[in-house]
Formats: C-alpha cells, structure tokens, sequence
C-alpha cells in the first residue's frame, strides 16, 4: 500500500466482489464490479434497493463478459423485481456503454446529466470534433508528429461506439437543484467539471454514503484531459473548482468510487489529490523555462512507455496543466513555425 493509501481507510480491506456476484456495502446499496480489458481494469458499479424495483448505477462496456456478468447478477441478485432506472454518471464508455441495452432489456428510464447526455449522443453518432480522428489535428497541433501514433489514432475512428453501440434516445434530466428518491432515501446530485462536462456524483446524507464516480479516487487521480471539441479547455481548473463541492460533506463518509475499493477519509482524499495537481504544475511551470508543447510535457509526467490509449489521455492531460498555467497568466502561448503551439513563462512568472 502506498503513503497516499494508508492514510485511508478501507471498511471492507481487501475483500472484493466476485464477477457476476454482488456485496452489500451499506443497508440497501450493493457493490458489483466488472472486468475492463484496459490498463485500469474493472469498474465498480452499484445497485440500489428502489421500492418494488432496483436502481442501476452505471452499466459497463458493451462487450460479452459485462453482458454474462449481469445476466448472473439478475439471476442471483434481484429477487424477482425488476430494474426501473439506470442512472449513468457521466458519458465514458465504461459508465454508459450498456445504458441501452439495460434500459431496452427492462423497459428503465436512463438518467442523466444534460451535459453528459448530450455528449454520449455526439460520441456515439461520431460527430466531427467529438470522433476519433478528430484527436490527429488536435495533437498534431500539440507535437504529437510520430506518424505511426498518428495512424494509431486516426484509426480509432469506431472506438467509443465500439464500447457504446447505442445511447437511449430519451433520458430523465438529473439536475443539481432536485434530490431524487431511491427506496427510503433521498440522494443529493453534485455535479463536477474537468473530467467529463456535466460527472454526476449522488450523495445520501441519511446512510452517509457518497457514489463519487470518477471525481473522487482512492488510489489514482482523475484524468483531465483536452481534447479537440474544447481545445482550450481548463480541465485541470475545472476539476480542482469541482472538488471543492465535496468538501462540505462529512469526513467520515463512505466513498464508493467507480475505480478502487470503497473508503472513508474524503476530505484527506481531497488534499492529496490537490497536492498531486500542485505538484505536477510545479513540475510543468519549471519545464516551460523553455518552450513546451504537450507531447514535450507527456514524458515528464508519465516517465513510462505508454500504448495508444494511454497516450491519448496522457496528452490531454499534459495539455490541460498547460492550459491552467496559460489561464493563469504563468506561460504564454507561441506558434512556431513548424505550427506547434508551445507554451513558456512569462516574465516574472
């Protein structure tokens, strides 16, 4: 276990759903997690006792083994009722890839952000500016000039429909302003920036309990990323901004995030992952001494080798702590002659 961790707690310790099979992690809220074929390889998702029915929280990728692990789930798990709502909490393809299929195979309503919503539909329609190709100007523009990894990329054009072959057409708008009700308890929607445009995190004051999705992490931090629909995006700004809705909630509150094990200690959460944005900003405002662009940035805060998919967020990333320095007034912007844009301090900075 790492410092950061340590300094945790973790209810259940190492114990952890098996596939298909779910646990009880507070009354009425139950813990699955599926398997990911990525680098980060499984995600929690939760199922909540809702009256006569169950509430789904987030659904998985499409592919084979989620589909057979909820078909186990339904077999051992529901009791006989049926599940009346899907609640996604934000527009990745591991949090809403098997939306339509759960809401067709139960005749459930899909919840949603507006903002998440309507970026789930862009990416599943492949919009321009919101597909995979869209990526190749982007970080061209940014250094990215490899043109191995350019290929890579480009033919990424069916990725996210790959994992979302289908969004609802019609959602139920989950709004900060109105708490919804699940069985006996009423949960409070908190909504977060940076990561995705409009992450829903759900908290119930009554049992303690906060789904923080991908905003809060126990073991890593969020990815912030730019990518080329918002070019000049202040994901890192926006996150940080995000974070600071949390704070007012308890300490001890049960945090069950989308990734890692369920833990108490949100506030201590909190400071670290600030502490970590603090010091890889150190990190890129002393390299901007020089000129920097995004794809110079990626092997300073990722000093290992990285695939495809892990290089596309590793750009974004690099670029969004280049943008909180350049909204900051810390570096500038420069276009050189090669049309890179490249990022330096400025005076005094």
């Amino acid at each position: 276990m790492n410092p950061q961790e340590s300094e945790l707690i973790y209810p259940l310790g190492d114990t952890l759903p098996a596939t298909g099979h779910t646990i009880e992690i507070a009354p009425g809220v139950h813990w699955l997690r599926m398997t990911l074929p990525f680098a980060l390889n499984h995600i929690n998702l939760w199922l909540l006792e809702d009256g006569d029915g169950w509430t789904v929280i987030d659904c998985g990728i499409a592919n084979e083994a989620t589909r057979a692990a909820w078909e186990q789930v339904f077999a051992q798990t529901l009791d006989g009722r049926p599940i009346t709502r899907v609640i996604a909490t934000h527009c990745h393809p591991d949090h809403v890839g098997l939306a339509h299929w759960l809401c067709e195979r139960w005749d459930a309503s899909l919840w949603m952000t507006v903002g998440e919503y309507g970026f789930a539909r862009m990416m599943a329609a492949a919009l321009p500016g919101a597909d995979g190709p869209s990526m190749v100007p982007h970080f061209r523009r940014h250094g990215l000039t490899d043109p191995d990894l350019m290929a890579q990329l480009d033919g990424r054009k069916n990725y996210y429909t790959t994992l979302v072959p289908k969004v609802p057409e019609h959602f139920l708008r989950l709004d900060e302003r109105y708490p919804l009700r699940i069985g006996a308890h009423d949960w409070r929607v908190i909504t977060g920036t940076g990561h995705s445009p409009e992450h829903a995190a759900l908290y119930c004051d009554a049992l303690g309990v906060l789904v923080s999705g991908d905003m809060v992490l126990p073991r890593i931090s969020t990815n912030t990323s730019v990518f080329a629909i918002e070019p000049e995006a202040d994901a890192v700004g926006h996150f940080l901004d995000s974070l600071q809705k949390f704070l007012p909630l308890p300490e001890g509150t049960l945090v069950l995030p989308s990734h890692g094990k369920p833990f108490r200690g949100l506030h201590r959460r909190i400071a670290q992952l600030q502490a970590h944005h603090a010091d890889r900003l150190d990190e890129v405002r002393l390299a901007c001494a020089t000129p920097q662009s995004a794809a110079d940035i990626v092997p300073l805060m990722f000093p290992r080798e990285l695939d495809t998919h892990q290089l596309s967020f590793a750009m974004g990333e690099a670029l969004a702590h280049l943008h909180r320095l350049w909204q900051a007034g810390e570096v500038r912007r420069v276009a050189g002659d090669d049309g890179v844009l490249r990022f330096v301090r400025t005076a005094g900075a």
